[in-house]
């Protein structure tokens, strides 16, 4: 029986103090040109050692919530803010209250987009119905204006 020990590596990571730019954009499949723009947005601060940037368990969250935030819709712009009271307020209270304010939008927002989408389905299905109407009678067989009963086929 093998005795040997896997660590996950997400567990290393959690107990890792410092990343380089590389770590970050592998664990988080990002390049480090976007990590780099985060930074430039004021959305990131690594600590520097010369050119070298260390980022630390702060930076990995923040990225973690950066990403996060991305999928949910919200803009660097909203994430930076809630940084910024955080980072002022250490309590979370006025963080989760404009959290909620934003959250509240954003669905009001997709419901909205969803309401569109739903129109324009019904549209779109109405003009292929049309489409797919016209095509057929296009399709049916010449008689020269003739009834069918009238056609030489028919004598």
């Amino acid at each position: 029986m093998n005795n040997t020990f896997k660590m996950n590596p997400e567990r290393v990571r959690r107990t890792q103090d410092t990343f380089s730019i590389g770590d970050l954009a592998r664990e988080f499949d990002i390049t480090t040109r976007s990590i780099r723009f985060y930074e430039d947005q004021g959305l990131l601060k690594p600590e520097r050692r010369g050119q070298t940037r260390i980022y630390h368990q702060k930076d990995r969250v923040r990225l973690k919530l950066i990403l996060r935030g991305k999928r949910l819709g919200f803009t660097l712009a909203e994430t930076k803010t809630l940084f910024d009271m955080y980072d002022r307020d250490g309590s979370s209270t006025n963080q989760l209250q404009i959290m909620l304010e934003l959250i509240e939008n954003k669905k009001a927002a997709l419901h909205q987009q969803l309401d569109d989408i739903q129109v324009v389905l019904h549209e779109l299905t109405a003009v292929e119905a049309g489409c797919r109407a016209e095509l057929e009678e296009k399709s049916k067989p010449v008689t020269d204006g003739l009834a069918p009963e009238q056609t030489p086929e028919a004598s």
